[in-house]
């Protein structure tokens, strides 16, 4: 019989690899570095990565345990998909085991056998029923064929900015470039991220659409798990040339990878908020140079990062300037003065007269309109006039948020839910009055407004079940809508060829936060709901398109560069900024977070983990509350580090680390390396 130790990692906190000793029966073939092993672990059996055989063990022999089984049937993952784990393991100062057992499938994680056999098949069966005539690709403006070009002709790790305007057809810069990869390599497997999930169907069903014959593959995270795995395997074993995910997807196991896009790069949903706190995007170019291929990072409003590196030439910068479809033109952006407003234009529930009255023009002439505003519920607060009770979250720093439809008061935070009280909690006063407003509240009022209208509401309350997102918007699509209301759900990527008119309410609350981002985050997120509007050609004698935005506060920079579509010199002020304050690009941090049952505990901790290790070279900020103090009950507190060099920060962090979990505590602690709030 032959005998080997299999070195295995688990999915658990310990940064360890354990021990098994496997032994042959029969014909059984030998394991390989790559394959899941079933082993015993404590008193229950846990599914395992190897990464490494050998012919002895540390371990004494009377203390090695036998591997259950290996799970043969599943080609081996390479050892190019195990080095991309092993450094999103080393750069997020996470367990080896925590990064690439999660990458994977929850059935291929479970005990029991799962028949990879059948899954085939069915694969092999969906792949042949794939086939019809191809869309006729559009033709290409002389800005696209160009930037087609320069990805294709591409010769090596190449990470390149696609810099175009929304509406400017960067969506068909990706397929015509895929089409050439695709042509010329047989096997070539192409990747291609998106920042949301309810992104992914549009993009699917144009990619289906040119590309009938090819096999294609989703991987996000709303699949049943037999789905995903039928997805994931089409991916690992290189059946499908065309993989759709959102940010999962960048650890996706495919073989033949040629080409990553990241499109919308500068979303911060690329960044992983839970357990490994990853940037997809930055993988996605740490993988382009691995595997020595190039990467396309697309946007009309790039991240600062990325503007940076194409100002210090590490990116090359692809531009779009002009709008794909011929006689479409970017929105006239206007702003609506709430604070020298004309002293009889009256204001409706939070909806200006000029705002109305442009309503009602678009309604008029048959055409779309979308009302953004990043704040669901029916208001953000019931209070008491009687006594100034506030509807605030018993569990959090929060308030509960009243949802009218539903009767309760819910927590957006920790989830909490209470039916709305019929009296005041603390004197007894029965006239509760809704403060401020969210989608609900405004959806009832256009109702009230234009009852002939037919207006919808897109946000994550109204879209809970699964395939309710993709049916609002199939109905806007179609035209079944006149007025839609929707949060950042809306706001990027979806092309709404009948919409003209775009309103903003509220954005001022982001113009004074005490996050350095926030600017950053407001612009694009305006500057993309801007460019759901107006993307067709005009029509003869109908209205230009136009971008209404309410605000107090019409002199603040951000809004004159917006006006201007003037990413470029915001982006210029903002870094400008940045170096002078010393934040990142041009300086490295990383994030201590501890949560306790009470403040002052998480800040002890915090304390004592500042003076645990010596830490020349690296500042250390005072130890604080995080803005939203309280969730679910428990006090959260953070500590900021930060370094003028990336690899004396990551040399300290491995210290910092190993020192931080021999500390005796109850608190709860997670550091996030690169970390987008603060």
């Amino acid at each position: 019989m032959e005998h080997c130790i299999l070195k295995v990692v688990l999915d658990t906190p310990l940064d360890q690899r354990f021990d098994y000793l496997w032994t042959a029966t029969g014909d059984e073939a030998m394991p390989q570095i790559g394959q899941l092993a079933l082993v015993p672990f404590g008193r229950r059996e846990a599914v395992g990565l190897i990464v490494g055989i050998e012919q002895s063990s540390d371990v004494p022999a009377d203390k090695l345990r036998q591997a259950i089984a290996v799970r043969a049937q599943l080609t081996p993952l390479l050892p190019r998909w195990m080095a991309l784990c092993e450094f999103a393991a080393d750069y997020y100062q996470r367990p080896l085991g925590e990064v690439a057992l999660p990458a994977l499938p929850k059935n291929l994680r479970v005990e029991k056998t799962v028949s990879l056999d059948r899954a085939l098949k069915k694969l092999a069966k969906q792949a042949a029923g794939h086939d019809a005539s191809p869309v006729a690709p559009p033709a290409l403006n002389a800005e696209q064929q160009a930037a087609v070009d320069a990805i294709a002709d591409a010769q090596g790790f190449l990470p390149v900015l696609l810099y175009g305007v929304t509406g400017s057809g960067k969506t068909e810069v990706y397929l015509h470039a895929a089409a050439r990869l695709l042509a010329d390599d047989e096997a070539a497997q192409i990747l291609i991220l998106v920042p949301e999930i309810n992104l992914t169907p549009q993009l699917e069903a144009n990619v289906r659409a040119r590309f009938p014959g090819v096999t294609v593959a989703t991987l996000h995270s709303g699949l049943a798990e037999g789905e995903r795995l039928l997805h994931w395997l089409a991916a690992h074993t290189g059946r499908a040339r065309i993989v759709l995910g959102t940010r999962l997807a960048i650890l996706a196991s495919m073989p033949q990878l040629k080409l990553i896009i990241v499109d919308e790069e500068h979303d911060p949903s690329y960044k992983q908020q839970e357990g490994l706190r990853y940037s997809a995007r930055d993988l996605a170019v740490w993988r382009a140079h691995q595997m020595d291929i190039p990467v396309v990072l697309g946007s009309a409003t790039p991240s600062l990062e990325t503007w940076y590196h194409t100002q210090s030439d590490r990116y090359r910068k692809l531009e779009l300037r002009e709008r794909a479809v011929q006689d479409a033109v970017l929105p006239k952006i206007g702003l609506i003065d709430l604070e020298r407003r004309a002293p009889r234009e009256q204001v409706t529930d939070g909806l200006s007269e000029t705002l109305l009255t442009a309503l009602k023009r678009r309604l008029d002439c048959g055409e779309q309109s979308l009302l953004f505003l990043n704040r669901r519920g029916y208001a953000p607060v019931i209070a008491c006039d009687s006594c100034g009770w506030i509807s605030n979250c018993a569990r959090c720093s929060a308030f509960l948020v009243l949802h009218k439809r539903d009767r309760l008061l819910r927590c957006h935070h920790c989830g909490w839910e209470q039916r709305i009280p019929r009296s005041c909690p603390d004197c007894g006063n029965v006239d509760l009055q809704p403060l401020g407003r969210g989608t609900q509240r405004i959806e009832e009022t256009l109702r009230e407004l234009f009852p002939a209208a037919r207006v919808l509401r897109i946000d994550a309350d109204s879209t809970r079940l699964k395939g309710s997102a993709q049916q609002a918007f199939d109905a806007v699509h179609r035209g079944d809508v006149d007025i839609l209301i929707g949060t950042q759900m809306v706001a990027k990527g979806h092309d709404f060829r009948n919409l003209t008119l775009v309103g903003v309410l509220n954005p001022d609350t982001a113009l004074f936060s005490h996050d350095y981002r926030a600017g950053e985050r407001l612009f694009a997120q305006l500057m993309q709901v801007a460019g759901r509007a107006g993307r067709a050609a005009q029509k003869e004698g109908g209205n230009a398109s136009e971008v209404l935005i309410q605000t107090r506060y019409p002199q603040h920079p951000l809004y004159d560069a917006l006006r201007r579509h003037d990413y470029d010199s915001f982006a210029g002020l903002l870094l400008e900024e940045r170096q002078q304050a010393s934040f990142p690009p041009f300086i490295y941090q990383a994030l201590l977070r501890a949560e306790a049952k009470e403040l002052q505990t998480a800040l002890d901790f915090l304390r004592q983990a500042a003076d645990c290790v010596e830490h020349d070279g690296i500042t250390f900020n005072d130890p604080v509350p995080m803005t939203m103090t309280r969730v679910a009950n428990m006090d959260r507190a953070q500590l900021l580090i930060e370094c003028t060099s990336r690899p004396a920060l990551q040399a300290f962090l491995k210290t910092w680390i190993a020192a931080l979990r021999e500390i005796r505590t109850r608190v709860r602690w997670s550091l996030e390396v690169d970390p987008v709030d603060i």
